[in-house]
């Protein structure tokens, strides 16, 4: 769904009109916008969501993991995991094509058959926003600097907002 289509402006004016509708009530308009937040990143291609859920629901239960412990070394392993899960999903889509070109052409320079396996790959829409989004997050309740949400869904729509979620750009 591109900003400038008909599809879009319809979506707005009925997310629009629910929001205004639902004035003076925080919880049911979270709702509502994080409805539509997965609504259109889903348009594009359902199969990803649980891409974007997946990072959203690890983060999320890091930053409260973070909360709850004092151990030095248990909070470098919560860590680590968000980077290694968020990075890992970026890396494989970003650059699994590429790596493995790469890999056989040097293979193939050595004088042996490269026979490896490729996947076409899609890049989906925003993944690099809301993996760094996700990941300031995290590493923001590992410093200190925040103290982790509590509401699931505030955090889920802090990730997917439909309006910032394609568009950018990287904010604190």
């Amino acid at each position: 769904m591109y900003f400038n289509s008909t599809v879009f402006a319809l979506f707005f004016a009925v997310v629009w009109t629910g929001y205004w509708l639902l004035r003076r009530q925080e919880a049911p308009r979270v709702w509502l916008l994080l409805i539509a937040s997965y609504a259109f990143y889903g348009y594009w291609d359902p199969r990803f969501l649980w891409l974007i859920g997946g990072s959203t629901v690890l983060d999320f239960t890091i930053g409260r993991l973070l909360e709850n412990t004092d151990s030095r070394g248990r909070r470098r392993l919560l860590v680590t995991l968000s980077l290694c899960g968020n990075l890992g999903a970026l890396a494989f889509f970003k650059y699994w094509g590429f790596f493995i070109e790469e890999a056989g052409a040097l293979i193939e320079s050595l004088g042996l058959e490269a026979n490896l396996p490729t996947l076409r790959v899609i890049l989906p829409v925003g993944i690099s926003f809301y993996t760094f989004q996700t990941l300031s997050y995290t590493l923001d309740v590992y410093r200190g600097v925040l103290t982790p949400e509590r509401n699931f869904a505030r955090f889920a729509l802090f990730v997917a907002f439909f309006p910032q979620l394609v568009a950018g750009p990287i904010v604190r």
